[in-house]
């Protein structure tokens, strides 16, 4: 999740079982689940996190009460970077993403109905054009990445990206917006 508070304070929480991590401005936390009357609630030393239907309310020795919610939109990007992604897009009609980590690219095609999963070769770098290609191959599929620096802008959400995305699968194209996560 990405919580954005009232007063332009943002933080991220990753729940995993019984812990909540909490990437804070400057500093990580991991809190561990007490009981809770409704929703849960995390706590260590002199921090609370209570978590309800995609709200939270960050309790801070030094600032008292934030009330927050996720903004789920960055909380997909948070995600593929907490999961190892370096690099991730996005695209549409049809709908599709990308996640380029070091051992593996995962393409999620035509709403979500297609996953394929390829090794992650050697990049190819043009630093003139400021273009990256990957080339590779799984046993049924062929791949090829290209990536443009430059800027882009989603087609149907009108968000900003630094790179333009071409994804060839076979003979079918998907083109997109991207960014890298590190």
């Amino acid at each position: 999740m990405v919580y954005e508070c009232s007063d332009d304070y943002a933080f991220v929480t990753r729940i995993q079982r019984d812990t909540a991590w909490v990437f804070l401005p400057g500093r990580t936390v991991a809190l561990l689940e007490v009981a809770a009357d409704s929703g849960a609630r995390y706590e260590l030393d002199d921090i609370v996190l209570r978590v309800e239907d995609g709200a939270a309310e960050l309790e801070l020795s030094e600032s008292g009460v934030k009330v927050c919610v996720n903004n789920r939109r960055r909380a997909i990007w948070e995600h593929a970077k907490l999961n190892g992604a370096d690099f991730r897009a996005v695209g549409n009609e049809p709908g599709w993403h990308m996640e380029i980590h070091h051992d593996g690219i995962v393409l999620v095609a035509d709403y979500g109905s297609a996953t394929y999963r390829f090794a992650t070769p050697e990049p190819i770098e043009d630093r003139a054009l400021h273009h990256t290609t990957y080339e590779t191959a799984n046993d049924s599929h062929s791949l090829r990445v290209l990536l443009e620096g430059g800027g882009c802008s989603d087609t149907m959400s009108g968000e900003e990206f630094e790179v333009a995305v071409t994804v060839t699968l076979d003979e079918k194209t998907y083109r997109g917006c991207g960014r890298a996560l590190h």
